[in-house]
C-alpha cells in the first residue's frame, strides 16, 4: 500500500529559541512544496476557487465534500464536485458518510476519476451532515471512527488523511484519542480544527489541544481555525508546533491570502497588498471560470457571493453588491463586477493593506 506513513522534511524558518519549522512535506509519495492550505468548504471550494487558490500560493486544497452515499453519485452536484479537469496534482477529494463499507467504495469510486489523496470528513458541524452520524458527529463513537479509518486505508493505494475537531463537546475532547487511532491505522496526515462540534465556530480556536496533538504522533499535522491574517499563519505554527496550517473563511474574497501567509511563514516579512489591476484580473477571470463551470445560469447565481465576498469591508463594496445582486446576464456581471472592483479598490489609500491582507 502506498501512503501508510509520511515524511516531514527539515526545511522552513528557525524562531529565536531554536525550533525548525517545516517549508515542505510528504503526504505519502507526494512532496507539498508549502506550509499554507486550502481548507474544504461546502458550495466554496469548487474547481474553480481550488485552481485560484493554488495559483495565488495554497500547497494544497481539497475538493468540497463529497457524500459516500452511491445513490448520489451521478447527480450533477456530485459530478461537479469530483470534476478535476486543469486542477494541480495532488489532488485531494474529500468524502462523508458514516457506514465504512460506503465510505471505502467512495474512496475507491474517486480515486479511479483522478483523486490523488482522499480525505475523509470528521470535522463538519453543520447539522443536516451530523443529523447522518456523519461529519464531527462521528467523534463521539470512536469504535465507528476505527471501522472507517481501517476500511478506507485499506480501499485504496493512494495517501488517505483526516480533518476532525478537538472533540463532540467542552467536555469530551478525544481528539488526542482519534489522532493516536489514524496513526496506528494508516492514515498519512491530521488536519485538526481547534473548536469542538458543539462550538461551531464560536469561540477561539484552542491552541493547547493542537500542540497536545502534535506532540502525540509523528504524521504530519495541519492546524486550523482563526487564520485570517497571514501573522495568525506564522503564530499558529509557532505556538503549537504544527507542520502547516489551513485557512478556510478568511479566504473567501481574498484568494492571495495563501501567498501572503507563505510568504510571511518564511520570512517573517509582510507582502505589499496586491495592486487593484491584480486584483481585478484575479476576481473577473474567477468569475468567468464560475461561468464556464457551471454555465451562464447557474455560474452567475454561484458567482454572487464571491463577488459579495471580494467587495466586501472596502469603501462603497456594500453599494455595489446590492447592485450585482440581481444582475441575471453573465456578460453584464463580469463588465459590472469590472467597474465596481475598480472603484472600491483604487478609494483605499495604498498604504492600507486590502481587507483579509491585514498584517
Amino acid at each position: 500500500m502506498i501512503g501508510k506513513a509520511s515524511t516531514i522534511l527539515s526545511t522552513g524558518f528557525v524562531d529565536n529559541i531554536g525550533n525548525r519549522y517545516p517549508a515542505a512535506m510528504h503526504i505519502g509519495p507526494h512532496k507539498i512544496e508549502g506550509t499554507v492550505f486550502l481548507a474544504p468548504m461546502a458550495g466554496v471550494t469548487d474547481r474553480p476557487f481550488r485552481i485560484l487558490c493554488r495559483r495565488l500560493g495554497a500547497a494544497l486544497a481539497a475538493s468540497e465534500m463529497v457524500a459516500s452515499n452511491p445513490a448520489l453519485r451521478e447527480t450533477r452536484q456530485s459530478r461537479l464536485k469530483r470534476d478535476h479537469r486543469g486542477e494541480p496534482s495532488p489532488r485531494v477529494v474529500q468524502i462523508a458518510g458514516a457506514d465504512p463499507d460506503m465510505m471505502a467504495e467512495a474512496a475507491r469510486f474517486n480515486v479511479d476519476q483522478g483523486a490523488d489523496i482522499v480525505d475523509i470528513n470528521m470535522g463538519c458541524p453543520a447539522k443536516k451532515v451530523n443529523r447522518k452520524l456523519a461529519g464531527s458527529a462521528l467523534l463521539s463513537d470512536e469504535a465507528l471512527v476505527a471501522r472507517i479509518l481501517a476500511v478506507v486505508v485499506d480501499a485504496v493505494d493512494v495517501p488517505v488523511t483526516l480533518k476532525i475537531r478537538t472533540g463532540p463537546s467542552a467536555d469530551h475532547r478525544n481528539a488526542l484519542r482519534i489522532a493516536r487511532l489514524a496513526e496506528d491505522t494508516g492514515i498519512a496526515a491530521l488536519a485538526l480544527h481547534g473548536r469542538t462540534r458543539d462550538q461551531q465556530y464560536r469561540g477561539e480556536a484552542e491552541h493547547e489541544t493542537l500542540a497536545a496533538v502534535r506532540q502525540a504522533i509523528d504524521i504530519p499535522l495541519i492546524g486550523n481555525g482563526d487564520i485570517t491574517r497571514p501573522a495568525a499563519a506564522r503564530r499558529l505554527i509557532e505556538t503549537t508546533g504544527c507542520d502547516a496550517v489551513m485557512i478556510g473563511r478568511a479566504a473567501q474574497g481574498r484568494p492571495w491570502i495563501f501567498r501572503e501567509a507563505q510568504h510571511f511563514i518564511d520570512t517573517g516579512e509582510f507582502l505589499p497588498p496586491p495592486a487593484p489591476d491584480d486584483i481585478q484580473r484575479w476576481m473577473l477571470g474567477h468569475l468567468q471560470a464560475l461561468h464556464d463551470f457551471y454555465g451562464s445560469v447557474q455560474g452567475v447565481r454561484v458567482a454572487r457571493k464571491h463577488i459579495g465576498w471580494y467587495l466586501q469591508g472596502l469603501p462603497g463594496g456594500e453599494a455595489w453588491r446590492r447592485q450585482l445582486m440581481g444582475v441575471e446576464q453573465a456578460d453584464r456581471q463580469l463588465s459590472l463586477a469590472a467597474e465596481a472592483i475598480t472603484a472600491v479598490t483604487t478609494r483605499v489609500d495604498p498604504a492600507t493593506p486590502v481587507a483579509g491582507s491585514a498584517h
